[in-house]
């Protein structure tokens, strides 16, 4: 029995893969009525977190932050209090490397396998098992649970120890945070000087400065539809803020990065939290 931890926009597609695949699935999320659609297509609904631990030999966790990811694995129904020793437990939620560490020791004093394995990717690549994952956590555990990650994602790295996972991602996300703002702020140059919006973006596409992940933005972009999130201002500060907290600890500035971070943090507060991170455009054309 596998168990998946939080069925929210990435959580719901990665389980759905699993589904689909024929495995036997239990499932929590502390919004219920998020797990309905997978309940009816056969995996069976936990009320805790310890009750997924408790029926399944691997439990993957996608969780919004932090906090929830705290919530879910400590307490009188965490997961940590669920897993049966010799389990393995893959967080794929974005967190700090500092806290994938603690969470492994957590879970190693208790028997409990972990892996740390976040993914590059929205709902889109989720949706059709296109997700990369960058783990961190011992190899054997990787091989053990490697088909299913092929079963969500079309390539697996391998970057070291735990925390090494989330290290990768924090870095993947800076970089995707700012190679989105620079796009913005160009078509919105482009715009400023009279050019054509659509023919803007052709050209830009047609150079050698157009990033893969900006093609999934060209539409976002040209309809300026940015209510219909694949991946949220919230979560792209979220990470970027991580990145900078951990640049902090180990003694390393992150000058361009804070500054994009400070644009997105003034999306946050025009109410746009929740729109798709694409909509710093917005904030930076001229209206």
């Amino acid at each position: 029995m596998i168990g998946f931890i939080g069925i929210g926009l990435m959580g719901s597609r990665m389980a759905g893969r699993l589904l689909d695949a024929g495995n036997d699935l239990v499932i929590y999320n502390r919004t219920q009525s998020k797990m309905q659609p997978l309940i009816e297509k056969g995996a069976k609904g936990a009320s805790s977190p310890k009750e997924v631990g408790s029926q399944a030999d691997i439990v993957f966790t996608m969780l919004a932050d932090p906090k929830a990811v705290d919530a879910v694995a400590y307490g009188e129904q965490g997961l940590l209090v669920g897993m049966k020793p010799g389990s393995l437990w893959i967080d794929s939620s974005t967190i700090s490397p500092t806290q994938s560490v603690q969470l492994a020791k957590r879970a190693h004093e208790k028997k409990i396998r972990f892996l740390d394995a976040p993914v590059a990717g929205s709902t889109g690549p989720a949706e059709k098992g296109e997700l990369l994952f960058f783990v961190g956590g011992d190899a054997a555990d990787l091989e053990e649970v490697r088909p299913l990650l092929n079963v969500m994602g079309k390539a697996v790295h391998h970057k070291g120890a735990n925390g090494a996972g989330t290290a990768m991602k924090l870095v993947n996300n800076l970089m995707l945070g700012q190679s989105v703002a620079a796009f913005a702020e160009a078509v919105a140059f482009g715009e400023s000087l009279g050019l054509d919006k659509e023919g803007v973006i052709q050209s830009l596409f047609a150079g050698p400065t157009a990033a893969p992940i900006l093609h999934f933005k060209e539409n976002k972009m040209l309809k300026e539809d940015f209510e219909n999130a694949d991946f949220k201002v919230n979560s792209i500060y979220k990470d970027m803020e991580l990145a900078s907290e951990e640049a902090y600890g180990h003694g390393f500035a992150l000058p361009l990065s804070n500054l994009v971070k400070a644009f997105y943090g003034l999306c946050q507060q025009q109410g746009k939290g929740d729109y798709d991170f694409a909509t710093i455009y917005d904030l930076l054309k001229k209206h």
